[in-house]
């Protein structure tokens, strides 16, 4: 299990314009533990026993602690980052979702990392929206946790004078 990712880094326009197409990935694994569900849990007050009972989830459908669906989508602006890499002091921002699925649940104690399939970059003046396919798969599992399309927005941000 590899750690490391090749990272596009964009700098212009016309850069980020060429992604247009692009398959970017599959980032770093990224573990999947009982504190992150824990402290997701402790963030957006959602307690279900699913998440957060250790003893009640192994004897429910998953056999264990599962990560909140929420959780899985938190991680998708990270593992971005990891994949494209944007000029000195910016990034993309997440702009919203055309459509998300969640083929499968998350085990605590699993590791997750994400494919990328960049489908359209609209050149805005002053920045670009990126429309991307996510796939976020589990090790050794057969199905992903999440399959998504996201809109990013990438701004350009003037030097200081």
């Amino acid at each position: 299990m590899s750690s490391r990712t090749d990272r596009v880094h964009v700098l212009t326009t016309t850069d980020v314009l060429a992604l247009k197409g692009r398959t970017l990935g599959p980032s770093a694994w990224l573990p999947v533990t009982q504190d992150r569900v824990d402290a997701f849990a402790r963030a957006a007050d959602d307690w279900h026993w699913a998440h957060d009972d250790v003893e009640r989830a192994s004897r429910g459908p998953f056999g264990g602690t599962i990560a909140h669906a929420h959780l899985t989508l938190s991680l998708i602006p990270h593992l971005f980052a990891s994949l494209v890499g944007f000029a000195d002091r910016e990034d993309a921002m997440f702009y919203g979702y055309n459509r998300v699925r969640f083929p499968t649940a998350v085990l605590v104690g699993s590791t997750v990392r994400m494919r990328v399939d960049i489908v359209d970059v609209v050149d805005l003046g002053g920045g670009e929206q990126l429309t991307v396919d996510l796939l976020i798969e589990i090790d050794g599992a057969d199905r992903p946790a999440c399959a998504a399309q996201a809109l990013f927005r990438h701004y350009h941000v003037k030097a200081p004078d």
